[in-house]
Parts: C-alpha cells; structure tokens; sequence
C-alpha cells in the first residue's frame, strides 16, 4: 500500500505547515501529498507552490470542487501543475454539498452525478487536446461569438488519472464506472462492504480491470505514546464533519456513519455542534466510531493499522496528520514495508 499525506488547507493547518509536512514527506520518499479546499483557501495556489518546493512526491487534490470552478478551467489547472511539477499532477474532484455549492460558490446543487459524469468527461476530452464545444450551460444563447477551442498546455503525462470523492451508494457506484480512482474519507476497513466493495463491484461490472482502479483512503492520523491521547487528537476531525459539513437532514458524512451503524450516535454529536458546542460535540464521538474510521494509534500500532487497510482493498492511504505533524509524516514513512 501507498502511503500519502494531506496538508488539508488553512485554518486547519497554516501555509508555513503545509509546506513543511509536504518537504518532508518529499525527502522521506512518501508516495504523495494531497491538498483539499473548502470555502477558505483553494486547491490550486497551494499545489503550485508545492510544485516548486518539492522534486518526487506525486501531488494531488483531494478534493477539488466542482462547483468551484468550470471544468474546463479545471483541466487548465490540471495541465499547469502537471508541467510545473514534471508530470506529478492526480486530480481529485468531488461536487461538494448544497451548503457550499448553493452558500458560496451560487450554484445549484442540482443532479450532482449527472453533473459529474459530464465534469469529468469535458477534463478529459479538453486534457487530450479536443477541440472544446462553446462552453455555455444549455439554454444560454449569448453573444454568438463563442468560438471552439482547444486546450493550449499540453500536461507533461499522456493520462493525468481522475479520481472522485463520493460516499453515497449511487456515487460510489458512478466511481467505479468512470474514475481512475476513488478517494474514500473515513473508510472503515473493517465494514470494506459498506464503501470498498460497491465501488470495486462497479468497477468490475463496467469490465475494468481491478489493477487499473485505485482505492485510495483520506484517513486523520495521530500517533501518540497511548491510544487515549490519540483518539482525544482525532476527535475534533470527526466531530467537525459530522457537524460543520452539512445541514440537518443533509449531511454525507452523517449518513455514512449511519450506514456503519453510529446514526443516533452521529445525529448527537452534529446536534451539539450546531448548537454551538463544539467541544460537546468532540466529546460525544464515540470511541469506536474514532478506533474504525480514523488512526490513531502507538508508533508500536501503527503498521499493524495501516496493514488493516491493506487487508481490506485500500491501494494508498492519505493520511491527515494530527498532533505532532511531523513526526507523524516520520512515524508514516518509518512504518512502510522495508522501510
């Protein structure tokens, strides 16, 4: 298994930290760092930056918006990193929810599959040098002097791989279909039917090959001298998404954890932090919910976790370090098989 890190964005970690953590995984020989973006810094002035900073590692999104930005603007996005970095670009999409899509960006969260599928198909076709249609949404008539036109970077690879974020069942079953990859956040390796599984059976029924698809897991990570202050490092992570990233009745990753069977447990802690009590709302995570979709864990544990993944079809772990950022990225490059 591939072992990756993500530098998430600012607040959660400054840009003098993310550059660290990603310098160093660089040196360390780790296979990737991955940035996200949500209504605060984007995806794409922090990958140029690390595309100078860095030589080797793989950079990527996890995730980009799609209501963030065209997709054609996307794919020149993609392009550029590409050529700054040397051909070292994976790029992430995933369609947000309505609080974001609608409250900040002013786009409706209408269709997001169908919206997807197209998303992606417009990267590809502009990425491969088509010549693009006018790009206005159907029903928009405009000037008329719209012109068809083609990408003028060329990406430094000949396939920039496109992977999607997704947790419901029909996304997941979309990913398998048209993604080069799937990028899971809060995978538990021990349920591997409730998230893995569908997406590699859609992969399998769309006649792909199962070594072509990669399984790729956004995990927060703490490594501490006891499993108590690691699970204690984690919690504001879980609460956060359970609470912050969605409405009542609208939330992905609350429904996730109910499919894992933590729904009464999950709806308590996003009641808590909509009331404003976001360390009720930490405290409330339940500790079994923190051992199955996070890691935390001893120096001593920690290979024995990764392998867990492993085991249960995870290709390459994206780990959020936590508490002491460095050392995780050393404790996760000293834990890698022949290391």
């Amino acid at each position: 298994m591939n072992i990756g890190i993500s530098t998430v964005y600012w607040p959660w970690f400054t840009p003098e930290q993310q550059i660290e953590m990603a310098v160093l995984a660089d040196e360390l020989g780790l296979h990737s760092v991955w940035v996200s973006e949500a209504w605060g810094q984007d995806a794409v002035s922090m990958l140029g930056l690390l595309a100078a900073r860095t030589e080797h590692v793989r950079l990527g999104t996890a995730i980009m918006q799609i209501p963030a930005r065209k997709a054609t603007a996307a794919a020149m996005a993609a392009a550029s990193i590409d050529v700054l970095s040397g051909g070292r670009m994976m790029l992430g999409l995933g369609p947000s929810g309505p609080q974001v899509a609608e409250g900040w960006y002013g786009d409706p969260f209408a269709r997001p599959l169908a919206r997807t599928r197209a998303y992606v198909a417009t990267i590809r076709a502009a990425l491969a040098g088509e010549r693009m249609p006018v790009q206005l949404p159907e029903g928009v008539e405009g000037t008329g002097l719209g012109k068809e036109l083609r990408l003028l970077a060329r990406p430094a690879q000949a396939r920039i791989p496109i992977y999607l974020g997704a947790t419901a069942p029909k996304g997941l079953q979309q990913c398998g279909e048209i993604a080069d990859g799937w990028i899971g956040v809060f995978v538990d390796p021990s349920q591997p039917e409730t998230t893995i599984r569908p997406v590699l059976d859609a992969v399998e029924a769309a006649g792909r090959p199962r070594e072509e698809f990669e399984v790729l897991a956004l995990t927060p990570t703490a490594i501490a001298p006891t499993v108590e202050e690691a699970l204690d490092v984690v919690r504001p992570w879980i609460a956060f998404y359970l609470g912050a990233m969605g409405a009542k009745g609208k939330n992905f990753y609350v429904d996730l954890a109910t499919r894992y069977g933590f729904g009464d447990a999950a709806t308590a802690v996003q009641d808590k932090y909509l009331e404003g009590d976001q360390a009720g709302a930490s405290a409330a995570v339940p500790r079994e919910l923190l051992e199955r979709v996070a890691i935390a864990t001893t120096p001593e544990g920690l290979p024995a976790r990764l392998q867990a993944y492993a085991d249960a079809g995870v290709d390459t772990m994206i780990s959020i370090p936590s508490g002491d950022l460095l050392g995780t990225v050393r404790a996760l490059a000293a834990a890698r098989p022949g290391a």
